[in-house]
């Protein structure tokens, strides 16, 4: 399968909590790294969703924002991924910036150029990916 999302994670369901209208999935994605996912409860049965299972998480890059001094700061968003910048491709107006996470799972995201000077996005710098569980859609192989 081919997509346009620049972030295509690859993990297992850790946990999934069902709700009335919704379900909040984990997913594992190795080296420690984890990813929460919110999907309807069509979807869950649709996709045959349960712990253990192979799935893959999509994520396009402009729905990924970027902080950094995160610490001291809570959010909403279920997903604060803490890594390293590990590159910054700057184009005319938007930038994309690739975070290292310690585990080895790289996240990408799309901001402005002028972000990028704002929050000092370089290589080697402590960067949080944030990404709202809603935002994650989910796959899982035919």
């Amino acid at each position: 399968m081919k997509v346009s999302a620049r972030n295509v994670f690859k993990g297992n369901i850790s946990a999934l909590r069902p709700g009335t209208v919704n379900a909040e999935v984990e997913i594992a994605l190795g080296g420690g790294d984890a990813l929460v996912a919110i999907v309807t409860m069509e979807s869950m049965k649709t996709l045959e969703l349960a712990e253990g299972k192979e799935v893959m998480a999509l994520v396009k890059a402009p729905w990924v924002m970027v902080m950094t001094e995160a610490d001291g700061i809570t959010l909403s968003a279920r997903n604060t991924l803490r890594g390293t910048v590990k590159s910054v491709e700057n184009g005319a107006v938007n930038s994309e910036v690739l975070i290292s996470l310690p585990g080895g799972t790289e996240v990408a995201a799309v901001v402005t150029k002028d972000a990028v000077g704002e929050l000092g996005l370089r290589p080697g710098v402590a960067a949080t990916a944030v990404i709202k569980a809603s935002n994650v859609i989910l796959g899982v192989p035919a």
